[in-house]
This record gives C-alpha cells, sequence and structure tokens, in this order.
C-alpha cells in the first residue's frame, strides 16, 4: 500500500498534499515556516530544510522552488543553500510604509478633524482602490461615516483620485482607462473626464469628490509623500454635502495640503 501511494504522486507527500483544501493550507503553512526558519539560520540546504519542516526533501525542494519563483527566496547555485530574496524586502518595505504612515499619521489625522469639524481620513493604495487605514472624528461630524479599514474607488473618491493621479502613467492609464462604475448621478463615467480631474489633482495639489461616490457626500484630500518624493497615501476629510458645500471646499483643500505637508514632513519628505 505505501508503494501504491508514493506512485500515484511525489514520494512524501500525503493525499492532502495533492488535492486542494486542508492540503492547500498546509503547504501554506510550510511555506511560512519556510520563511522564517531562513530569517532565523540566514541560510539552508533541501536537505536541512526538510529536517526543520519534517517532511520529505521533494517537499522541501518543491516548496522553495515556488518561493523562488515569487522572488521570496534566493539560491546560491554553487553550495545549493537558499537565502531570503529580494521580494521579502519589497513585502516589508511595503508592510513599513503602511505602519509608518498610521503611527505617523494619528496626531495629524486627529488635528484635522479638530480643525475642520469633519471626518478626517488617511488612506493608501490597495490595488485597484483606496482603502482607509485611519480615521479620526471631528466636532460637527455628529453622524460619522466609518471609512476605516473600507476599500473605496478610486474614480469616485478624492482620496482615490490623489493616488490615482500620482501613480506611474502606464498603471494610471490602465486604471483610468476602465470604464467607470456609476454610482450616483454624479459620478464620473467617462475615462476622458476622469483623466481631466486627474490633471488637475496633480497641478493643483488636491482632489475633490462632490456626491460622487454617495448622494450628500462630499470629500477632499491631499497627497502624501515619503522620503523620496513618492506619493504614498492621502489624507483628507469628508463630511455633508450640506455643511461641506462646494464654496467651502477650496478652504478645506488649503487645511488638507497644510496637513499632508505635516505628514509627510513626518514622513522624511524635505521640500
Amino acid at each position: 500500500m505505501a508503494n501504491r501511494a508514493r506512485t500515484n504522486g511525489t514520494a512524501g507527500e500525503s493525499p492532502e498534499d495533492r488535492r486542494g483544501g486542508a492540503g492547500s493550507v498546509q503547504s501554506v503553512d510550510r511555506a511560512v515556516s519556510v520563511l522564517e526558519t531562513l530569517a532565523r539560520l540566514g541560510e539552508a540546504g533541501v536537505t536541512e530544510m526538510s529536517e526543520e519542516l519534517g517532511v520529505h526533501k521533494s517537499t522541501a525542494f518543491r516548496i522553495l522552488g515556488v518561493l523562488e519563483s515569487r522572488g521570496l527566496v534566493g539560491q546560491e547555485k554553487e553550495r545549493g543553500k537558499y537565502f531570503l530574496g529580494a521580494g521579502v524586502l519589497r513585502l516589508a518595505g511595503a508592510a513599513a510604509i503602511r505602519l509608518d504612515i498610521s503611527q505617523e499619521g494619528q496626531p495629524v489625522c486627529r488635528a484635522l478633524a479638530h480643525d475642520t469639524g469633519e471626518t478626517a481620513n488617511i488612506a493608501v493604495l490597495d490595488g485597484d482602490a483606496a482603502v482607509n487605514i485611519m480615521q479620526a472624528r471631528g466636532a460637527a461630524a455628529v453622524t460619522a461615516y466609518n471609512w476605516l479599514g473600507r476599500r473605496t474607488p478610486l474614480h469616485a473618491t478624492a482620496s482615490g483620485k490623489v493616488l490615482l493621479a500620482h501613480l506611474p502613467r502606464d498603471r494610471r492609464e490602465a486604471l483610468a482607462g476602465r470604464k467607470p462604475a456609476r454610482f450616483t448621478e454624479h459620478t464620473l463615467t467617462t475615462a476622458a473626464g476622469l483623466r481631466a480631474q486627474l490633471t488637475a489633482a496633480f497641478e493643483d495639489g488636491f482632489a475633490c469628490s462632490t456626491e460622487e461616490l454617495e448622494v450628500g457626500l462630499n470629500a477632499v484630500a491631499a497627497p502624501v509623500r515619503a522620503y523620496d518624493g513618492g506619493v504614498i497615501g492621502a489624507i483628507g476629510v469628508s463630511g455633508p454635502a450640506y455643511r461641506m458645500e462646494r464654496a467651502r471646499l477650496p478652504e478645506l483643500a488649503e487645511r488638507c495640503v497644510q496637513a499632508a505637508a505635516e505628514l509627510s514632513r513626518r514622513m522624511g519628505y524635505a521640500e
């Protein structure tokens, strides 16, 4: 029976390794264990890794191969040793930026909410959407919109337009060239109209949305920069349209630009 099992798949693998479900979860767990082991040891060969994981060498080799193909581990060809790859640094850097902007952004976000009386938010790019990682409620925000952790469309929000406007051209065009989804009668639904607003957001240093995501909701946001000048987030305020009327948006935009400049300085950016 044992020999028959080995003829149906890679030696040392359980049936769960060769099908989905629990086997897939186990494979993910083993891949994480590989990364943790390499972080602890610095480097390891296939034999050493298989012993650490308690699996057959072929299983360890397969996991290492997948991680290597994604840049998460590298291999020193002469000695056959594996080590953590540049992909881990890339992920760690992205996580560090989020952690840093969350930590440094707390007092700035609270101050913006206090000064404007509205709900202040900090958002970062998450694929093809903006995700709000921080929120502070102003005194005038009787009914606070809970945006924390929420992914919002780039074309229909102030923060999203800011993030989209500062993307590299190819990626910006790929996202802006899509058919914009309509959320209200005020939502931009043409690529040309969206591009015009992105140009204005880039040149003006802020973006606005007026009832484009939800009826009765307006928002303003400005870009937050890292030490190298790259835009890593957006900070802004949102509130009911009857209080954040169009005539008041320029004043709020100026407050957002000031808050963004302060947070950018905290992130190491020097103008």
